[in-house]
């Protein structure tokens, strides 16, 4: 299928030439952000909009969990972070629950944080210094 729009292409380009480490950032990033759509939502009593949000960052939760690989100790506990922040945001939806939202939401924070940090390191090591653009 052919692509005519210029900016469709130019995303599709940019997903396509991401690392697997890059495409995990994009993730948490994509989540933080539907969930802060959500809580707008929440803020402005729109439950459809919370309701779409919401089901995005359950969506991207449940990827990371099915592409997570648990052969490590490390793995097996980043799953049951994920399913505990699956938990919160279902929780999140179901109750028009705030706290819980930001619950997720902190979480989401921490393991976006850490990854960053992950593939800065990995960049210096590959690239040297300059690596942390």
């Amino acid at each position: 299928m052919a692509i005519n729009n210029p900016y469709a292409k130019y995303k599709q380009n940019t997903v396509e030439t991401k690392s697997p480490g890059e495409l995990t950032l994009m993730l948490y990033e994509g989540c933080i952000k539907f969930i802060k759509r959500a809580e707008k939502a929440i803020d402005e009593g729109k439950v459809e909009d919370r309701n779409t949000n919401l089901i995005k960052s359950q969506n991207i939760i449940r990827e990371l969990m099915v592409t997570l690989k648990t052969d490590s100790e490390v793995a097996k506990n980043m799953m049951q972070m994920y399913d505990f922040i699956l938990s919160r945001l279902v929780d999140a939806n179901m109750n028009n629950d705030k706290k819980a939202l930001q619950e997720a939401e902190t979480f989401v924070v921490d393991f976006r944080d850490t990854w960053k940090q992950v593939i800065q390191i990995d960049r210096q090591r590959r690239h040297g210094a300059g690596g942390n653009k």
